[in-house]
């Protein structure tokens, strides 16, 4: 009898567990949001980033956060990335510094914003607090004037970062060769499907990567 009861127990407790075995995974909804509202991550710079380890460079980032309105996180994975918190790395581009920024691009755009002529040069690149401040303007600028016109944050975040490191324009004619369209057609996907399209459809395969890197680097500084 002690036999049979035993077996008994042993055959539900098999099934119990194939049971469990057959329940689907959970789908993870908030990806690399962490249920916080998209929007912060671009225009909030109070996020708290205690989480995240202390660097030398912690006070410029604040600072450049402040003002030009661009989350600390956001700096921070993008510093990470490019150059794991080295200033002083020249990459084979000629990308100088901390948010690996190029002179005659990225650096002549926010000269221009600012009214600026000519370009940084390399030893004001290598600087923190100058590379810092033109890698987070550069940031505001993709956001505010070159990808202007995308209404969903969150995608909104995905172009930005992928600007950064291939170029709005690059970015924009994987959609269309024309800007209002390519913005419509962007506008007319959800986050996911615009995120899934960038994979597939990018010319520049580095630039899904890099999104994803900035992404991981954004989830580990904000957890």
């Amino acid at each position: 009898m002690k036999v049979k009861i035993i077996f008994s127990l042993a055959i539900l407790l098999l099934a119990g567990c194939a049971d469990n075995a057959r329940q689907p995974v959970q789908k993870e909804t908030s990806r690399f949001l962490n249920q916080k509202p998209v929007e912060n991550r671009i225009n909030n710079a109070s996020i708290s980033t205690a989480q995240w380890k202390s660097t030398p460079f912690d006070n410029h980032i604040q600072q450049a956060s402040s003002r030009y309105d661009v989350d600390e996180t956001l700096i921070k994975a993008i510093i990470q990335v490019e150059s794991n918190f080295r200033p002083e790395v020249i990459s084979k581009s000629n990308a100088v510094g901390l948010m690996q920024i190029k002179a005659s691009t990225a650096g002549r755009d926010v000269y221009q914003n600012r009214g600026k002529a000519g370009q940084p040069t390399t030893a004001q690149l290598k600087d923190p607090a100058i590379n810092i401040d033109l890698g987070t303007a550069y940031i505001q600028l993709l956001r505010e004037r070159h990808l202007v016109g995308i209404a969903d944050p969150e995608t909104l975040y995905y172009a930005t970062i992928l600007a950064y490191v291939n170029g709005a324009g690059a970015l924009l004619r994987t959609f269309d060769k024309d800007r209002n369209n390519a913005i419509a057609k962007i506008n007319s996907m959800s986050a996911d499907d615009f995120y899934r399209y960038v994979e597939k459809n990018h010319p520049a395969s580095q630039a899904p990567r890099y999104l994803a890197k900035v992404r991981a680097a954004y989830h580990a500084g904000d957890n």
